[in-house]
């Protein structure tokens, strides 16, 4: 076992987790299983929890490994099986060619990254207040939507490519956020810049979910997340 790779037997696990904010949604678990059936190595390098390992409920037998920034995240109840934490940007302990799959959900660069204090009594519903402290450094977390949420963005799927198999798929799981009352077309983004970096579109799906209806634009939120599938090339 590497000092990057968690095991359950040998975890130090917290008597009371933090939440996090955003999990897969249900709803999304069948279609993502769907369109990794019949992978053989399976990589989410920005997991949170290890949810991703849920799509087992619908038929997925592959290896599952998971990345992230903060151990904290971790929930056991997910069947994981292996751990790394590292950031996604540098994924060292992965070798070229590793995988033929990755399916992430990366963040949306909307008021999640919140990370401040309130200073008027209001609820923070965010990546660093549900966690408790401050996220690590390059934690994608923490970055509005903006010059670095896309610089970093790159570099994670560049660190993708890199570990993917020739023909092996990317699948990522964003959606669209209101600021100021408009749309802000983090989708159309993903959907631009991948193939720049390397790969193909290959398809798109538009999946309804339930939303958080908190905070200044309730009332004007996306009612669907998007899953954009890419192969390596």
């Amino acid at each position: 076992m590497t000092a990057h790779q968690f095991s359950l037997e040998g975890a130090v696990v917290a008597t009371e987790r933090p939440s996090h904010p955003a999990k897969y949604s249900d709803e999304l678990l069948p279609v993502l299983a769907k369109l990794l059936r019949g992978r053989h190595e399976l990589l989410d390098p920005m997991a949170g929890t290890g949810k991703i390992a849920a799509i087992r409920r619908f038929n997925f037998d592959g290896h599952i490994t998971c990345n992230d920034l903060e151990p904290e995240w971790t929930d056991p109840a997910f069947r994981v099986d292996e751990w790394h934490f590292s950031d996604a940007a540098s994924m060292d302990w992965a070798n070229d060619g590793q995988l033929d799959a990755i399916c992430t959900s990366p963040t949306y660069g909307n008021r999640m990254a919140d990370h401040h204090e309130a200073q008027d009594g209001s609820r923070r519903y965010s990546y660093t207040h549900c966690l408790g402290h401050a996220l690590h450094e390059g934690n994608t977390g923490q970055m509005q939507w903006g010059e670095a949420y896309r610089t970093k963005h790159v570099e994670i799927v560049r660190e993708c490519r890199r570990v993917l198999k020739d023909i092996g798929v990317l699948v990522v799981n964003v959606s669209n956020h209101v600021r100021h009352g408009e749309i802000v077309d983090v989708v159309g983004w993903w959907r631009t810049i991948v193939p720049m970096l390397g790969f193909e579109f290959i398809t798109e799906y538009e999946v309804p979910t339930k939303r958080m209806r908190n905070g200044a634009n309730a009332e004007k939120r996306v009612d669907s997340e998007s899953v954009l599938v890419f192969e390596r090339r």
